[in-house]
């Protein structure tokens, strides 16, 4: 029987590189290097999104996302509790509230899409800085991620712009409401980086949709469409009146009280009046 021998040299080099990270094509990652004389880790090199690489004894792996990502805050009015909301399935956060001119609080559902950088060194320097605190490599930690580093700056993005104006115009004017989604997508870039120290992320995009105003004020701006619309129907009722009254005095200074009487009968078909033959003039009550 023969045996075969493997050289301990290879035995070792299978050892150092018996670990290896492979990114989704929609994953990158960061190779780190352990020194544990040290103890300290330094970037190694990057690894693009489909791609495999082999990791030292001492290396590891950090895996995050290569493409659009979502932050999604939605949800609608909680009917059994009309002071608290559901949020949507799905949706990282339900709506964030905003001050509009008055300090009438509203509520916003939007979706902010973005990508995470692609250069390695931010990419390093945004795993140290923040996505190691959170433990952003994880479902849970990338979200608990965004609501601090998204959210909240996404909040004061929108608060600046709404204090320009009122709860009306922003629930019930597309053009405000249009100009004001706009200035929140200008600024949301900047209001992050202040939060982040570094611009982390790229191609923001941002869809809001109407705010919301709270219940009472909607029932009573609906109230008050109600009673205007009631008022002005009033007012052309006493026009009518009015007009119908001026008609009738021009008539009896034409034709006297009674000849008024018949004329106005007549307009309103409760008098028939027709010519015989003979020339005279017949006066018949009118059909029902």
């Amino acid at each position: 029987m023969t045996r075969k021998y493997i050289p301990a040299a290879i035995l070792a080099l299978a050892a150092l590189t018996a670990c290896s990270v492979t990114t989704e094509t929609n994953e990158q990652a960061i190779d780190y290097d352990y020194d544990m004389f040290s103890g300290t880790t330094k970037k190694e090199s990057c690894v693009a999104p489909g791609q495999r690489s082999m990791l030292d004894i001492n290396d590891y792996g950090v895996v995050l996302p290569a493409d659009l990502r979502t932050f999604e805050f939605a949800g609608s009015a909680d009917p059994k509790n009309p002071n608290a909301v559901v949020v949507k399935e799905g949706a990282e956060t339900g709506p964030i509230t905003v001050s509009a001119a008055g300090n009438i609080t509203m509520l916003v559902s939007g979706v902010a899409s973005f990508n995470l950088t692609t250069d390695c060194a931010t990419l390093d320097e945004f795993w140290r800085n923040i996505g190691r605190k959170y433990a952003a490599d994880t479902p849970d930690g990338w979200r608990r991620m965004l609501s601090v580093v998204v959210q909240q700056p996404l909040d004061r993005a929108m608060d600046a712009a709404a204090k320009a104006y009122t709860w009306e115009q922003l629930s019930g004017d597309n053009t405000v409401k249009q100009n004001w989604e706009k200035a929140v997508a200008d600024s949301l870039p900047g209001f992050i980086q202040e939060q982040t120290g570094k611009q982390y992320f790229t191609n923001f995009k941002l869809t809001l949709q109407m705010p919301m105003a709270p219940p009472s004020l909607q029932d009573a701006k609906t109230a008050k469409e109600v009673a205007n619309q009631r008022n002005e129907a009033q007012k052309a009722e006493n026009t009518r009146a009015l007009t119908e009254l001026d008609q009738i005095k021009a008539l009896k200074d034409v034709l006297g009280i009674e000849g008024a009487v018949l004329w106005r009968a007549v307009e309103k078909g409760q008098l028939q009046v027709y010519v015989t033959g003979d020339g005279k003039v017949n006066v018949t009550p009118g059909k029902p």
